[in-house]
């Protein structure tokens, strides 16, 4: 087992990763940011509640997708669905989909079909805390990454929370 991040550097990243958000959205007043289910609501609950001490609160449109009944494996098993919180329109709005790791992206293919029932946004960018960059399968890339790492499909990156796992860090096996 590998260290990728510490406690420390997740929080950090956390923080980069809400200010170059903000960087390219200044007011937040077109913009939607969206949690992955199930796991990558850890990063963007973290993400929007670092957003709400730099920004008014009332500025920030938040929720939670589900994707489980869009992923193309979804036949191979059971699958207990998330549930989907988005209270509001995303036409013609600037969407940041938030998730915790990407690797093949999949996962991000099947967000961006289920965000289509929600709207038709301006721009989709894509914000996640760890880009194993090898071994894509879309052609798909994180606009806001906290870190790149370079692993080989046998291995597994393992993301941490304090709120599911009892501590914040990132480690590779």
């Amino acid at each position: 087992m590998k260290s990728i991040l510490t406690e420390q550097q997740v929080s950090l990243s956390i923080k980069r990763l809400a200010h170059e958000i903000l960087e390219n959205h200044l007011h937040l007043d077109n913009t939607v940011l969206i949690g992955v289910q199930p796991r990558g609501i850890y990063v963007s609950d973290k993400i929007v509640n670092e957003l709400k001490q730099l920004t008014s609160i009332d500025k920030i449109k938040y929720g939670k997708l589900d994707i489980t009944f869009y992923r193309d494996d979804v036949r191979k098993e059971l699958k207990i669905a998330n549930a989907t919180d988005i209270p509001f329109s995303i036409e013609n709005k600037h969407v940041v989909i938030i998730d915790d790791v990407l690797w093949t992206g999949r996962t991000t293919r099947a967000a961006l079909d289920a965000l289509l029932d929600f709207g038709r946004p301006a721009t989709v960018e894509l914000c996640v805390l760890i880009d194993r960059r090898f071994n894509r399968e879309l052609p798909i890339h994180a606009d806001y990454v906290g870190r790149t790492i370079d692993t080989f499909p046998s291995q597994k990156v393992l993301v941490h929370w304090k709120e599911k796992d009892g501590r914040d860090d990132v480690v590779l096996v």
